[in-house]
């Protein structure tokens, strides 16, 4: 059983998916230790709990500087014997104290194909820039945004009628196939 800590900053929804899968057994190789994230009044602190996981909110500005946020979730990572980090809508640059930690086994997914529209609204960019599809990455995490190695992509169309609300939803759905699919493979 592989240990695995699922950091979000949103509506967690990525997460929730995650975790039914490793309820249904799909996932069953991992368990997943804690929720970590950034934000106290995040939706997904309401996930975390349903799930019965212990829910870790660290709020980044209670802190000296980014190290010491750092330093503080990674001693909370080694007590809770994390071997793996899954990146689930956190919308912060893991800085060079996690980098270093956990080099090469932290994963997310991200709205877009990249190396195409990195960072925040990704599918309001890849909307308005009139794209004919879009999708979904998982990659490893780097030092930069958006920038680690590609593991895998998953595309869909964009269509004329669609709103940035019907293109999430449909990049979404991809989401959920691809990233528990990535998850299976890569971690173990």
């Amino acid at each position: 059983m592989v240990k695995v800590a699922i950091f979000a900053s949103g509506s967690g929804t990525n997460f929730d998916n995650i975790m039914r899968r490793v309820k249904a057994g799909e996932l069953s190789h991992i368990e997943v230790t804690a929720l970590y994230t950034d934000q106290p009044t995040a939706a997904c602190v309401q996930l975390g709990e349903q799930h019965g996981l212990t829910v870790h909110t660290l709020s980044p500005k209670t802190y000296q500087n980014k190290q010491a946020y750092e330093a503080d979730v990674l001693s909370k990572l080694k007590a809770e014997q994390v071997e793996w980090i899954v990146l689930a809508g956190y919308m912060r640059l893991i800085g060079k104290t996690l980098l270093d930690a956990y080099e090469g086994r932290i994963l997310n997914i991200h709205p877009s194909l990249l190396p195409k529209y990195k960072g925040i609204d990704a599918v309001g960019q890849a909307l308005n820039n009139g794209e004919n599809e879009t999708g979904s990455t998982v990659h490893y995490v780097d030092a930069g945004m958006d920038t680690g190695k590609i593991i895998a992509q998953r595309t869909c169309p964009i269509y004329k009628d669609d709103t940035k609300a019907t293109l999430e939803n449909r990049i979404k759905a991809l989401e959920y196939e691809l990233y528990p699919e990535v998850i299976q493979q890569i971690i173990r």
